[in-house]
Formats: structure tokens, sequence, C-alpha cells
């Protein structure tokens, strides 16, 4: 199952649920079952009166999540070219309902952010009520570079983003560390990566009975005092300014040119960021410009919505299965786009991935019943 989970019992008799994820040499990729079997877990420890608190993790030092398991799932996409397989009926839905309990979970629900983050871990730590990044933590939504869109919810978290960050980030895949997850909103405390242990023995410490969130934000704030010289430098909000001048344009063909041109940048940030766009998929840039213009007055249900909808359709297009081939499954890196030209992607392409490819009523339609 790649999953496993614990129960560790306070000085009070309560009770605190540890979910690890433990599929250390995919980086804990989360596939189907461990997305359904997470999901069962977490809904019995919100009804369980004597769990009081939840401690969301991953084994291993590199990761805390790497994203989905997606090989599996164009693999069905391949024997079905045109359609939706089922598979991804499933697997998005299990998921983005998984996040969307996640972000309106009944308890406190700590994730501990460490290595790296991206993708679907990105969408596991957004719906946390505590979000933990560490000195090693590498946070990205990186499917520019497999023919995806920045899913599990960012089309609402980087559409929150001061300034052009989130389109920036969406754009480009570009990393951030810890301080530039806290400068951004993207997380709550950092502590050191050998810290966990004293968290949860703090969390064991604590008396759950009365002033709980006061016990909770001593302990972390305490615990984060300790970490502050090991803050990394922020990379992004200093760039901010920059990348709102370079993205103030009119539409995403002006912006994949602006960016385009950071190949050749003395900052190695910058042109980082200007080489994995350039070498990514340019229909994903459409999505992207897209979904963060759609996003903004969106509520998190419809977010999710939304999201799954156009996952469907990009399991409908080429792009998706192409992109992971190259990358992850051959990966020879060198992805053979349907669409290799920006300006040459019909608008009707684009339109096609907001619409349903169901019949009747939304598969997500009771996400605001939770």
């Amino acid at each position: 199952m790649n999953l496993h989970f614990e129960e560790l019992t306070g000085t009070d008799g309560a009770r605190i649920g540890i979910a690890s994820l433990d599929a250390e040499k995919s980086l804990n990729a989360l596939s189907l079952p461990m997305i359904l079997a997470l999901a069962e877990r977490l809904d019995a420890w919100a009804k369980d009166p004597q769990i009081v608190c939840v401690l969301l993790r991953g084994n291993g030092p590199k990761a805390f999540c790497a994203g989905g398991e997606v090989r599996s799932l164009v693999q069905a996409c391949r024997e079905q070219p045109g359609e939706v397989p089922p598979l991804a009926e499933q697997f998005f839905a299990a998921e983005y309902r998984l996040d969307y309990r996640l972000h309106t979970y009944p308890k406190p629900l700590i994730c501990w952010g460490h290595g790296y983050v991206l993708g679907g871990g990105m969408g596991l730590l957004q719906s946390a009520s505590v979000r933990i990044v560490t000195p090693s933590s590498r946070l990205a939504m990186p499917e520019i570079s497999i023919g995806l869109y920045p899913d599990v919810g960012a089309s609402g978290f980087l559409s929150r983003l001061p300034g052009k960050l989130g389109l920036f980030l969406g754009l480009t895949g570009a990393q951030m560390n810890g301080r530039d997850a806290l400068d951004l909103g993207l997380a709550d405390r950092f502590l050191r990566d050998e810290q966990q242990d004293e968290l949860l023995d703090g969390l064991l410490q604590l008396n759950w009975q009365e002033q709980t969130a006061m016990q909770l934000n001593s302990l972390l704030k305490a615990l984060a005092q300790e970490a502050r010289n090991q803050l990394p430098e922020a990379q992004w909000l200093p760039r901010r300014t920059q990348i709102d001048e370079w993205l103030d344009v009119s539409d995403v063909r002006c912006a994949w040119r602006a960016l385009t041109q950071l190949r050749e940048h003395a900052d190695p940030l910058f042109s980082r960021a200007g080489k994995t766009m350039s070498e990514g998929c340019p229909l994903t840039a459409h999505l992207v410009w897209e979904q963060i213009q759609r996003a903004r007055n969106l509520s998190l249900a419809q977010v999710f919505q939304m999201e799954y909808t156009m996952s469907l359709n990009c399991c409908r297009h080429p792009e998706f299965s192409e992109g992971v081939r190259a990358r992850l499954i051959d990966k020879d890196q060198q992805p053979h786009w349907h669409w290799p030209n920006i300006n040459a992607i019909p608008e009707a392409v684009v339109e096609a991935h907001f619409h349903k490819v169901w019949e009747g009523r939304h598969p997500l339609a009771d996400l605001s019943d939770y």
C-alpha cells in the first residue's frame, strides 16, 4: 500500500494520528490506492473523539511527495486515445476529494513538507491547517514539463500570490525554498529537518482539553524560533518587481515570448526558469493563463470542479501522454508536442479543456456538502 498509519497516546490520554507516505523509491508519489486509503483513514480519525490532531508526512530524506503516480494513468490514456479512461475519472476524483477534505478537516492537520513537494504533494501541503517547510524543502508545480497543468487546487493558490508570481511559477515550474513558501503564504512554519521528533514530543505533552489553539501555536512558535538561523535566502519575492514587469502583457503568447528570452539571463534563477518553460508544453502555458484568470472569483469547491474538467480533457489530448513518456517513461527528455508552436494552438482546443466530458451532474458537485 505504500502507506503507514500509527497512533501515539499523549500524557492526557489524547491520541495523535500519524499518516506516513511510504514509497521512498518513487519519492512518495501518490497512487490511486494510496489516495483512497489515506482518505479512508483520515475520515475515520476525523470521527474518532480520541484523535485530537493528525500529522501527515513522507518517509525518506528526499521528499514529502513528488506528485501523483502518473505512469499508469498515461498508460491507460495511450490505450484509449481520444477518450477519458475510467482510471483517470477515478484518480482525479479521488485526489481532489481528498484535497478538499483536508482543506475542510475538523481537527488540526499538520503537514511536514520536507524535500521535494511537487504537484500532488503541493495539493496535500496546501490543504493542511499547519503547513511546515524545512531547509530541504523544494516546492513547485512542474506540470509545464509533462503537458498537464498545475492542478490539486493550484488554480486557487497560484491566483492568490502577489502580482504575477503565481503566473510565473505556473509557466516555469520554478522551485521555491522554505523562505519563499513563507513569503508567499504557501507555508505557516519553518522548522529544521531534524525537529520532527521534537514536534511529536511536544504534541504528546499538550493538554488537549483546553486552550488547544494557544498551546499548539506556542509549541510551533518555540520550535520555529530555534530554526530561524537555517532560513535560506528569499528567491522570488525580491524578484517580484521584475517578474511583474515582464508578465504585464495582454495574452499568454506575449508572456511566453518574454520568458523564453530569459534563457540567457545573467541571473541563474531566471535563466533556469526560462529554459524550463521554453522546453515545456505550449498548450500547458495556455491552460495556466486561463486557469489563473478563471479561478480568481471561484470558491474552493468550484476550483476543484474546474480542475476535474481540465484534467479529464488533458487525458483526451495527446500532450499529457507525450510529456510523461518523454520525462518519466522513456526519459529521453525530448517530447514531441502535438502543438509545438504556442501561436498556432487553436482557441477552440484551449476552450475545450473547460467543457465537461460526462453526462448529467458534475461528479464533484457534492464537494461543498462536506
